[in-house]
């Protein structure tokens, strides 16, 4: 018996009965492949109305086979893949990520698109479901929503389900960059004058003059300072446990990228006497002390609640009039600060640990430009005073 060549082909004319009446119909075959199992031929087949339509489909596939761009199509559902990829895919991200994706992928994608072939999946479908969320919905919930479902259908391009990510083509709600609201001199030196003697004192200083996260400086650990050379090693964050409320762990920083910093003599010395008043609780609390090597701990040495750590701060802010300001303001209030005073954007990206240099321009442009016409204005002010020599 003669095996068909791959990416040979057949037409023929089928008639069936429906509700009683005939139907015909044309309907091609072809040969994609072998199974590599049992060697027998893998064959997809085309229906049209007329031998023309089927042809036509016959050659373009034809040709995708000859030339070995061929995919066949998948029998999975979207919803199956998004399990599958959460299960076998997301083995190098972070636990946190996986929770987010596995929320999205619950409240949003399965019930829009979950019973949907994935191989059927289209950008105006998808596209549908972006329009919708964006009505009662942030820009910022339909990009980390686009952000998933991209990356799954990406996964689901090289295995060889798709020819090519649906998610590409479609348009995404333009996103408002929320302002950020650095502390001005005067707002500084009122909140400095509200920390002292505060429990949290040298943990909101340290973030106010070194950028430093909340999750990097309720993590950060004593064999990552040096209090001789005045610097700081910024490698890991204390980051809240997926579905366990109240739990925390070490984990890397964002975007895994560590860093060590110079920190000022000010800050140098501020950590020397808190590190004096903690030998001195050590003390105090006898064998109930847990030594953890925390820099920043409670009473029994056990690390701090991010979360005990922001609503103190909003309370501290309140108390000078700043109800509205976020612990995160600090960070601003930082690199503002490290910018007007001279330093320039490629170290203070190093400080803050972005990713790249450009992030930090992006985010403190104005700054820069405020910068640039401080510099025209000296200028200016130099070519009059020496023209009227």
């Amino acid at each position: 018996m003669r095996k068909s060549a791959k990416g040979a082909g057949t037409i023929r004319k089928k008639t069936v009965t429906r509700n009683g009446k005939p139907y015909t119909y044309w309907e091609a075959r072809i040969t994609t492949g072998r199974d590599p199992g049992t060697g027998k031929q893998i064959q997809r087949s085309f229906t049209g109305k007329t031998q023309k339509e089927v042809r036509e489909k016959l050659q373009a596939a034809a040709v995708e086979v000859n030339q070995g761009r061929y995919t066949a199509p998948s029998k999975l559902t979207v919803g199956q893949w998004l399990d599958i990829w959460q299960r076998d895919y997301l083995g190098s991200v972070k636990p946190n990520t996986v929770l987010n994706y596995s929320q999205n992928i619950r409240n949003h994608l399965k019930p829009a698109m979950g019973a949907i072939k994935l191989d059927a999946l289209d950008a105006p479908t998808i596209q549908k479901l972006y329009n919708s969320l964006s009505e009662d919905h942030a820009p910022k919930t339909v990009k980390n929503l686009h952000g998933v479902l991209h990356k799954a259908l990406q996964q689901a391009v090289k295995v060889g389900y798709l020819r090519f990510n649906p998610a590409d083509a479609c348009e995404l709600p333009r996103m408002e960059r929320k302002e950020i609201k650095p502390l001005d001199d005067a707002a500084i030196a009122a909140f400095i004058r509200a920390v002292q003697g505060h429990r949290f004192e040298a943990v909101y200083l340290t973030m106010l003059f070194t950028g430093m996260r909340r999750g990097e400086v309720c993590g950060l650990t004593w064999d990552c300072v040096d209090l001789e050379r005045g610097t700081i090693t910024i490698n890991k964050q204390l980051q809240n446990v997926p579905g366990q409320p109240g739990e925390f762990r070490l984990v890397p920083t964002k975007n895994d990228k560590g860093r060590t910093i110079t920190a000022a003599a000010s800050v140098v010395k501020l950590l020397k006497q808190h590190r004096t008043q903690q030998l001195r609780d050590r003390l105090r609390a006898g064998p109930v002390w847990q030594d953890t090597g925390f820099v920043f701990c409670n009473e029994a040495g056990e690390h701090l609640s991010p979360n005990t750590v922001y609503h103190n701060y909003k309370r501290l802010a309140a108390s000078i009039g700043l109800p509205d300001a976020r612990l995160h303001d600090l960070r601003h209030s930082y690199a503002v600060a490290a910018l007007r005073a001279g330093d320039d954007i490629k170290t203070v990206q190093g400080n803050l640990g972005h990713h790249a240099a450009a992030f930090t321009l992006d985010v403190y442009g104005h700054v820069t430009e405020e910068m640039k016409q401080a510099s025209a204005d000296r200028m200016e002010a130099f070519i009059k005073g020496v023209s009227n020599l």
